[in-house]
Formats: C-alpha cells, structure tokens, sequence
C-alpha cells in the first residue's frame, strides 16, 4: 500500500472552501450596499495570503508539484503550470480585492460593486481550482509518483508547517468559525 501524499492538502481545502462560501455569502450583499463589515474582508484577507497562499500552496508548489516535475511531469504545458498559473490569477484577485476594501473603508461606496467582483472572481477561481486538484492532480500524483520519494514529500511537508507560528492552523480555523457564525 502507498503512503498517501495528498491527504493533508486534500483535508486544507476544506478550510479554504469554507472561508470562499463566505466570500460568496456576503459579496452580494456588499455589492448591494448591505455589508458593509470591512474586517471581514481583511480578515479574509488575511486568511486567503497567509493560510491559502503562504502555507498551502507554498507546500503545493514546493514540494508537490516540484516533486511531479522531477519525476517526469513537463513544469510547463503541464497540469502543473495550469495550477500555478491559476495560483497568480488569485494572487491579482485578492491584491484587487484589498485595493477596493481599503477604499470602501475609507468612505468611497463606489468601490462596493469592486469589492463584491474580486471576491466572487476568487471564490469561483479557488472553487474550480481546488476540484481540479481533488479530483485530477492529486490522484494523478498519487499514481506516478514512486512509493521512494514519498517519505520526503511528507517531511517537506512537515517542515513547511513547523515554519508557522503555534496554532496557526487553529487561529484561521477559529476565523472562519466566528464568521460562520456571526
């Protein structure tokens, strides 16, 4: 039996995926002028560049799909590259998103509509993204890649999470918790 390799990214994305349903839960209602809770949004934020970005696709990126790459995947014209490709396209999404809230805040209602357009443009990005990966990448990983290489995968793994802080993983699951209850 092969150690699996993909789990743990597998058991993030529903993290991510509940903090999107939020996104999407509350970007109409700002395009409408009814949300107006500007913290969320940099909370959101927050949780998007430092859980989504800094700490699971940094482990995707360097050590997943690096180990795809050299185990034979080409890194361009590749599922690999689509997946990085798309891990920019968010990128600019929440850079934008930031943009429009920090202007929001500062009193300009202009900018609601903006704020509501990145969030759901992210939202469904991430949504589509984490499916290709779940039902695609990941198994076509859990396939070719030889049982030799996956004890360091996992340490990499490991390492890449001994880099944070205590309880991160528990502070951004209490964030999504306070707003899906609030």
């Amino acid at each position: 039996m092969k150690t699996n390799i993909t789990q743990t990214l597998v058991d993030e994305h529903q993290l991510i995926l509940r903090m999107i349903a939020l996104l999407e839960q509350n970007a109409p209602l700002t395009a409408a002028g009814a949300y107006t809770n500007w913290q969320f949004y940099l909370d959101g934020i927050d949780f998007i560049r430092q859980y989504a970005d800094r700490f699971h696709h940094a482990k995707e990126e360097d050590v997943l799909f690096e180990a795809l790459v050299a185990n034979g995947m080409p890194r361009d014209h590749s599922p690999v590259a689509a997946m990085l490709m798309e891990h920019d396209l968010g990128r600019s999404h929440v850079r934008q998103l930031e943009e429009a809230v920090r202007e929001a805040r500062a009193g300009r209602n202009e900018r609601y509509p903006a704020i509501a357009e990145h969030a759901l443009a992210y939202a469904e990005l991430l949504k589509d993204h984490i499916a290709k990966e779940d039902a695609v990448l990941y198994p076509l990983a859990e396939r070719v890649l030889p049982e030799g290489v996956r004890a360091d995968i996992l340490q990499r793994y490991k390492t890449a999470e001994q880099r944070t802080p205590e309880g991160f993983s528990r502070h951004y699951g209490q964030i999504v918790d306070q707003y899906e209850k609030s």
